[in-house]
């Protein structure tokens, strides 16, 4: 048995090595009790909320436990800074579900082409390009800019109905677009 005022007074490394040779959980308690308020605060800067940063801070200790004796840690400082913020980022991650986009001209210059799937639109040779120009794209950005335009579908509806995952669906309607404006600028001289 060890005394915990004993243990206080080891370095970084000297707990991890005793903890990886022992295999006594004391010491790597010990060891994450000393980064608790760097992990809390990555989570904090991450998450953005102060129960998700401790739920946060709390899973990694779990999922740790039983595995930080596989790890050759030169710098436990550096290394549990960068393990909390990838574990951070994988919450953000599956929390994700549905991109958000902005359609301002400043993303995506699509104002001209948005006014030609506008039905009121009464140019006939500009929406008689616009289906040339359309027929013209790979079949994936054809597929999600007719359904995201003309079947006027949600990201995630597009993704259910096809095999496409939401960024693929997103960068097919970002590319289509760039390809029929550049499609229809070209024809249209």
């Amino acid at each position: 048995m060890f005394r915990r005022n004993n243990i206080s007074r080891l370095s970084d490394e000297e707990i991890l090595s005793r903890y990886k040779d022992s295999g006594n959980a004391e010491y790597f308690g010990e060891l994450y009790n000393r980064y608790i308020p760097l992990l809390y605060g990555v989570g904090l800067k991450y998450l953005n909320d102060a129960g998700d940063a401790e739920d946060a801070v709390m899973q990694l200790f779990e999922s740790l436990l039983p595995e930080i004796a596989q790890y050759d840690i030169p710098s436990f400082h550096t290394w549990i800074y960068s393990v909390m913020k990838n574990h951070c980022l994988q919450i953000l991650r599956k929390e994700t579900q549905e991109i958000i986009t902005d359609f301002n001209t400043e993303t995506i210059e699509r104002d001209e082409i948005l006014y030609l799937f506008d039905e009121s639109n009464d140019d006939k040779e500009k929406k008689e390009l616009l289906k040339r120009c359309i027929k013209k794209l790979p079949v994936e950005q054809r597929i999600a800019v007719i359904r995201f335009f003309m079947e006027e579908m949600s990201y995630a509806d597009i993704s259910d109905t096809t095999e496409y995952n939401l960024k693929q669906v997103k960068s097919y309607i970002q590319n289509g677009i760039r390809n029929l404006k550049i499609c229809i600028e070209k024809n249209s001289q």
